[in-house]
């Protein structure tokens, strides 16, 4: 797997990184949603620099300029429901993307640390032959995201698969190591310390769907 490691070198990305952890900030739920949305725009560029282009020509009210647009589909595949903003600043570049989303969540059967990954809704565009962009902010076990891998290939074979994450941790980054192929793109805003004994990212930024949707049940 190709990992794409974003805030290596230092840009404005990583004001928006710090704004999604700061205690003081991020309990403005407004402010965290836009803030996760423009995580997603800056990785959505960096990631249009992967893709396949075709030359074409472009008629101006003054002649004709060559130039070069994107040559692939790309379906963009939101984890609920804490993808959502970030799935929106991927669509503000991609707008003629097609879309998918899946839910998928943690059940603790036994009341304890252990846990299984439950899919439940899904909408998800044909993948066929086309460019399909997982989008998830946090990448803590990585359960969750190889469960929706796995279920979205039921829906055709995808040309290429890319997984967008604003933070990580070591440990997930592994599992998906494991348990895709070489050939996935995992694109990642910024990388972690670990996870702790509840599988959370730590430092982290505590729940992201929490933080951009209120608590859930």
């Amino acid at each position: 797997m190709k990992i794409h490691h974003l805030s290596e070198n230092n840009s404005v990305l990583n004001h928006f990184l710090a704004e999604i952890r700061n205690v003081k900030i991020q309990g403005d739920a407004l402010r965290f949603r836009r803030n996760i949305e423009r995580i997603g725009e800056i990785m959505a560029y960096e990631l249009s620099k992967s893709l396949h282009y075709h030359p074409t020509k472009i008629e101006t009210p003054l002649g004709i300029k060559d130039t070069f647009l994107v040559k692939n589909q790309l379906v963009l595949c939101a984890i609920l429901r804490a993808a959502l903003p970030m799935h929106n600043g991927f669509l503000n570049y991609f707008d003629r993307a097609e879309n998918g989303f899946i839910s998928a969540f943690r059940n603790h059967q036994k009341n304890n640390s252990e846990f299984e990954i439950v899919l439940q809704y899904e909408a998800v565009a044909e993948l066929t032959n086309k460019i399909v962009v997982l989008i998830d902010p946090m990448l803590a076990t990585g359960k969750s995201i190889v469960a929706v891998y796995n279920r979205i290939l039921e829906r055709g074979n995808p040309a290429e698969i890319h997984i967008a994450v604003a933070i990580a941790a070591p440990e997930g980054i592994s599992y998906l190591q494991q348990h895709l192929p070489e050939n996935c793109h995992l694109w990642v805003a910024a990388l972690d310390e670990k996870l702790n004994d509840k599988s959370y990212i730590i430092p982290g930024l505590g729940d992201a769907g929490d933080l951009a949707f209120g608590q859930k049940l």
